[in-house]
């Protein structure tokens, strides 16, 4: 039988992998993950909203689009990708959505 000790140190072992994957994930992408917005959005496809490369390529080029994200997310609203509403965000930091959005903007590069 394992000492709690060996079994703490195996586990560390084989997760280590993922924490080290996850330490890689850029700002934007874990506070996507913290803040749900994968729940509703994948990166390259469609899930209850756009995926986050539609969202990218729609606002390509736009001097404003983050300015104009920031606010869309906080309010919340429907309309401009479908019937379905997303919720308003408004207990998500103005800095915490900046990165989000400028994330999403970059193509949501996963390093």
């Amino acid at each position: 039988m394992l000492h709690p000790i060996s079994r703490f140190a195996a586990i560390l072992l084989l997760s280590s992998p993922l924490l080290a994957a996850a330490a890689d994930a850029p700002a934007g992408a874990k506070l996507a993950g913290q803040f749900a917005c994968t729940a509703c959005h994948g990166s390259d496809k469609a899930i209850v909203g756009p995926a986050f490369h539609d969202v990218a390529k729609k606002y390509k080029g736009q001097s404003d689009a983050n300015t104009k994200l920031v606010a869309k997310v906080k309010a919340g609203g429907s309309g401009n990708w479908g019937a379905m509403a997303m919720p308003p965000q408004a207990h998500v930091s103005d800095a915490d959505l900046k990165t989000i959005v400028a994330w999403v903007l970059a193509g949501s590069p996963e390093k």
